[in-house]
């Protein structure tokens, strides 16, 4: 099996879907259909178990198996970059060491959260996970878990094996300073989906996204484009692409994006409680929505299209 590096780790990235059968039990035959078909479609690399993997949904052994059977079936054809971020250090270490065994690409994780943590405690468990293990960590900046600012991101960065950082933001003026101020060495990921062209303009080295599970081939076309520099013709596909997210999001948004990829006959399972999967009515509303911009000017790169 290869040995990936960090710099591997480039390009497109979806925030893979974790497939969960009807009772909600982790479905490893479905994760294959869908890792299958993402790679079919241009995935770079794949990032697991984080937000868009309902990874705080799932235990620390659903965890690992799922990382195995990614392992298993990507077999070395792409990187795979294992999120193990936790409530608590002592499990995000448990995660971290089970992914360095299995052949990670890299590690990275959100900071903790609930408890109002300092940022000597978010440090301190970013180096705690770092030393603990040799993989590179991939810092993951999201509002969700609480937005960090530049001054304590340029401390981490600062700690071995912290070699990256997963950018959830829209504040790409800051993303662009710290990508000329930390170097390219160290790299940086634009993790808004409806942003990406303008995240790769300003210097991002990847794009990590939760909507290419559904859209992988759409974002793969705005990579290349961009970096050809062809950003406007690029922008011109993201327009469209952030339209059919909009529409996703009028319900819980991760059983629509698994709704919508079954509508393309890819079985991507459900989702965990308490989401709720949308009604046959939503579900065709949103439908709905998608097709209603068909008359936009690139929503040929819209695949989903076709099956409305």
């Amino acid at each position: 099996m290869k040995n990936f590096t960090i710099k591997d780790v480039t390009g497109v990235i979806p925030a893979m879907i974790t497939t969960f059968d009807e009772n909600e039990n982790v479905d490893f035959r479905k994760a294959k259909i869908v890792i299958e078909d993402l790679i079919l479609k241009g995935a770079d690399a794949l990032y697991i178990t984080g937000s868009t993997g309902e990874g705080f949904l799932m235990s620390l052994e659903e965890r690992k198996a799922f990382a195995e059977c990614v392992m298993d079936v990507t077999a070395g054809r792409i990187p795979v970059v294992v999120h193990i971020g936790a409530i608590g250090t002592k499990m995000s270490i448990d995660l971290a060491k089970h992914a360095e065994k299995i052949g990670a690409a890299a590690i990275s994780s959100v900071p903790p959260f609930y408890y109002g943590y300092s940022n000597e405690d978010i440090f301190n468990y970013y180096k705690d996970i770092s030393d603990s293990v040799s993989l590179p960590m991939i810092v993951y900046n999201i509002k969700l878990a609480g937005l960090m600012n530049k001054d304590l991101i340029r401390q981490l960065a600062t700690i071995e094996h912290v070699n990256g950082l997963k950018f959830t933001s829209r504040e790409h003026d800051e993303m662009s300073a710290l990508k000329i101020e930390l170097g390219p060495d160290f790299m940086i990921y634009s993790g808004c989906d409806e942003m990406a062209t303008q995240g790769l303009l300003a210097g991002a080295d990847g794009i990590i996204g939760s909507t290419y599970n559904l859209m992988c081939d759409t974002f793969k076309e705005i990579y290349i484009l961009a970096k050809e520099g062809k950003y406007v013709e690029a922008f011109e596909i993201q327009k469209v692409a952030t339209a059919v997210t909009y529409n996703l999001l009028k319900s819980d948004f991760f059983p629509t994006l698994k709704a919508c990829m079954r509508k393309m006959g890819i079985d991507a399972g459900y989702s965990r409680k308490p989401f709720i999967e949308p009604s046959d009515k939503k579900i065709q509303e949103i439908f709905d929505g998608i097709k209603s911009l068909s008359s936009y000017k690139r929503a040929d790169s819209i695949t989903l299209m076709k099956y409305l």
